[in-house]
């Protein structure tokens, strides 16, 4: 079994409950309906592989055990406090390389995560950086680096890539993956649409 851990951070794709800054551009149901699609592609493009062990981390915590996700998975609950508590929580409490995804990145793959554990061999953090000044992925190398990171943290700004790494000490190693686009808002529905049209 490998000893690197890729945690996907989902929610309970339940009506209202998810992509609420999308569904105000294009309804509930349609916002819900993709954040399945997004989910199930999420999964069946990294669940499977052995070179990291899956789990699941959930919210809201009554979900764990709901019949959304596939068996086999190992699942846990996300658990109180805000965004950054709850990962560095999940991040901390793996016993080797860990690295958390969120579901709503169409363009992730395979060889991103296979890219990012290579990073952790040499490095102390990996960072997939977001368009909008966030992240879509973020791993460390060991439990003491994930204590480190995600205080005061502006969400959901262009400041909350830098205002993660800001607890690490100077000597800190920092690998950067490619800036992908998530999916917050229309018009980053709309700008991946043309993409892949495009492609």
């Amino acid at each position: 079994m490998s000893s690197n851990t890729l945690i996907l951070f989902v929610k309970a794709p339940v009506l209202g409950r998810v992509k609420t800054r999308l569904a105000q551009d294009i309804g509930m149901v349609p916002a819900t309906v993709l954040y399945r699609r997004l989910s199930a592609r999420l999964l069946r493009a990294v669940a499977g592989d052995r070179r990291w062990r899956t789990t699941l981390a959930v919210t809201p915590d009554h979900a764990v055990s709901a019949g959304f996700w596939p068996r086999q998975l190992t699942r846990i609950a996300q658990r109180g406090g805000d965004l950054g508590e709850r990962m560095r929580r999940a991040l901390a409490g793996a016993s080797g390389p860990a690295v958390i995804v969120g579901s709503d990145i169409p363009g992730i793959d395979r060889r991103h995560i296979a890219t990012a554990f290579q990073f952790l061999r040499s490095h102390d953090v990996v960072i997939g950086p977001a368009l909008d000044g966030g992240y879509w992925l973020i791993g460390v190398r060991c439990p003491a680096y994930a204590r480190r990171l995600f205080y005061d943290v502006r969400w959901s700004s262009a400041h909350t890539l830098a205002d993660t790494l800001t607890g690490l000490p100077a000597s800190a190693r920092v690998a950067y993956l490619p800036v992908l686009r998530d999916i917050d808002d229309a018009a980053d529905l709309s700008a991946i649409s043309a993409r892949s049209g495009a492609a």
